[in-house]
């Protein structure tokens, strides 16, 4: 149980508090409503180049680092398709340094051509080394674009191609900033050995007069429904062959996202799950599978992945991986093996729940959801379901012709 309060600061900053007194680290947590999602298919990586460049100095504080180093601080970000956050750990008494710092780069960046240029070569290189030289490093850019014909998604969070980057104007960095990166569109969460009412006083004092920036509506496109198979394949310099096979499902709102999770799970987490015992305990045909759920805001996907053992046909393999979701569509899962992953789900949600980083990050992506108590209730979803809603949901969304299967070759070079 997560207990907090919530404040909103005249400028739609909202603000989460959270009291844990067996800690003296306070973490500052800041999540943005942006991703890769709302960036425009002609400049995409933009969300993930801020990342990057919210560290190289804002209007009044050219070093993010140092001064948080000094106070014995810690920081780290990550971007996705739905939102950006970043973090601040550091010791109670210095919350007040974290908030100076977290509060000028939400006014503003340096915005100098120097820190352009050095991030833009920082996640250039990252696209090359992580997603162009790297053995499956592709897969994302190759499956994306073959499961989403319109909706955004259909974009890794690195972006479409290098070129965005590299052409990316100061003028387009700063369009972008200005319309996503402001209080009413920011949630920051604190956790830790605070007083509430001092806490208040001083985000009050940090972040108040920053403008709220112009409210916007977020217009993505839909979707259309899938009709038929998909199908691609390529040969890439890999080790082995593999097989990525990609279902639409619904958004992380839906109520059918509960039964989507422990599906995922019965099939594909660790090696007691069926396609772990099937494919490659039993059978011998894969090196390692799993099956999991993007977790979207959008509607998003349901995904198997699988290396295939040296030697084994692809059509065998993929044939192997149908046959063992026709078993969960026809057959009810006993209830003993779904207890079995709830109780799994629950020791993982009580485990995030033991430090301060975790709760406040917690919180404010429930928030942005729609409500941060679902931070606390959400585990009531998951005991509701039953061996009967399993069933009826992969009979529901993991048909033939709402799949997409890349067939990813070995093909040595010369």
């Amino acid at each position: 149980m997560i207990d907090f309060k919530k404040h909103t600061l005249p400028n739609g900053l909202r603000v989460l508090l959270h009291k844990d007194s067996s800690t003296p680290i306070v973490t500052i947590n800041t999540v943005y409503d942006v991703g890769a999602k709302d960036e425009e298919e002609s400049r995409t990586g933009f969300a993930h180049l801020f990342e990057h460049l919210m560290f190289g100095g804002s209007v009044n504080i050219p070093e993010f680092d140092a001064p948080l180093q000094n106070v014995g601080g810690q920081n780290n970000a990550f971007t996705s398709n739905d939102i950006t956050n970043y973090y601040i750990t550091l010791p109670k008494q210095n919350i007040e340094t974290g908030l100076w710092l977290e509060s000028d780069r939400m006014l503003s960046l340096a915005f100098t051509p120097e820190s352009l240029e050095v991030q833009r070569s920082v996640v250039i290189e990252e696209f090359k080394q992580r997603y162009l030289n790297q053995p499956y490093g592709d897969v994302w850019l190759l499956l994306r674009p073959l499961v989403y014909e319109t909706h955004p998604y259909k974009w890794a969070t690195i972006g479409k191609e290098i070129s965005h980057i590299e052409i990316a104007s100061m003028e387009d960095v700063k369009a972008f900033f200005f319309k996503h990166y402001t209080p009413q569109n920011a949630i920051i969460s604190i956790a830790g050995d605070i007083d509430f009412e001092e806490t208040i006083e001083q985000v009050e004092k940090w972040y108040g007069e920053i403008p709220a920036g112009n409210k916007y509506d977020r217009n993505l496109p839909k979707e259309p429904k899938q009709t038929e198979a998909r199908f691609l394949e390529v040969k890439r310099n890999i080790p082995q062959n593999a097989i990525y096979k990609a279902w639409h499902i619904c958004d992380r709102m839906n109520p059918d996202y509960y039964a989507i999770d422990l599906l995922s799970d019965i099939l594909g987490r660790g090696n007691s799950s069926r396609l772990y015992q099937t494919l490659i305990k039993d059978k011998n045909l894969f090196t390692e599978i799993g099956a999991y759920q993007m977790g979207s805001m959008e509607p998003g996907l349901f995904v198997i992945s699988g290396k295939v053992r040296k030697g084994i046909d692809m059509d065998t393999a993929n044939k192997a991986i149908e046959d063992c979701l026709e078993e969960i569509k026809n057959e009810l899962i006993d209830v003993d093996e779904l207890t079995k992953v709830k109780n799994k789900v629950e020791s993982t949600d009580e485990f995030g729940l033991m430090n301060s980083l975790n709760k406040a990050m917690r919180i404010g992506y429930f928030e942005l959801l729609s409500d941060a108590n679902l931070a606390n209730t959400e585990m009531e979803e998951y005991v509701k379901i039953t061996s009967e809603n399993i069933k009826e949901i992969a009979n529901k969304y993991l048909i033939p012709t709402n799949c997409s299967t890349l067939f990813y070759l070995s093909q040595p070079s010369n």
